[in-house]
């Protein structure tokens, strides 16, 4: 069962925390993992290119020439797909390039990443994170006393609005709940952190 240190806000040890095995303590399944990030990043493409075929562009609508006698080939529009300014063939038209995984595979790169953060030791778990207002200066404060320089994923049980307005305005900080945890989140960001609520949140859920 993987352990870790508890700390607190100014980044002092407040005792351990035992991680349960079967979230924290995985032995991670890198094409799974693989999989799900392909998903994710899929599904947040907008989708929206478009082209003009010859029956949506402008002009064309008589035929430039007679069809016999002219010694020229037979043309029956100028917006043919062949002039210059005619419509596009087979070109990329609106769509959704969102598609699903299985529940259990989707569960599994979870799993994977959250077990990842643990064997590159980058998790941190805190006893609790609460500020008495909005303030960015408190938040990067308690990074600091955390020696967190890089991107860093913050965990909370729930949506705790002075805490995500706190980080808002911080580069590369982002604030998500227990249930907003999601795979392509953990892989971009360096640090995982996490209160101690998030922790048993997760683990009940997903244990």
């Amino acid at each position: 069962m993987p352990k870790v240190t508890l700390l607190n806000q100014t980044g002092s040890s407040v005792g351990d925390i035992e991680l349960s095995d079967k979230v924290f303590g995985i032995v991670p399944n890198e094409a799974v993992l693989f999989e799900a990030i392909v998903q994710q990043r899929a599904s947040l493409r907008q989708g929206n290119h478009k082209v003009k075929n010859r029956s949506e562009v402008a002009g064309g609508g008589r035929k430039p020439w007679r069809q016999k006698g002219t010694g020229r080939a037979r043309q029956g529009s100028i917006r043919s797909p062949q002039w210059r300014g005619g419509g596009i063939v087979f070109g990329p038209t609106p769509r959704s390039y969102s598609y699903k995984l299985p529940k259990k595979v989707r569960r599994l790169a979870l799993l994977s990443a959250l077990s990842s953060k643990v064997l590159e030791e980058k998790i941190v778990v805190l006893e609790g994170l609460a500020f008495d207002g909005i303030k960015t200066k408190n938040f990067i404060q308690v990074l600091n006393d955390l020696s967190i320089e890089k991107k860093a994923l913050i965990v909370t049980a729930d949506n705790d609005e002075t805490v995500a307005l706190s980080a808002r305005n911080i580069p590369g900080i982002s604030v998500v709940t227990a249930n907003g945890v999601n795979v392509l989140d953990l892989v971009a960001h360096d640090k995982l952190v996490m209160t101690k609520a998030a922790v048993e949140k997760l683990e009940e859920v997903l244990g």
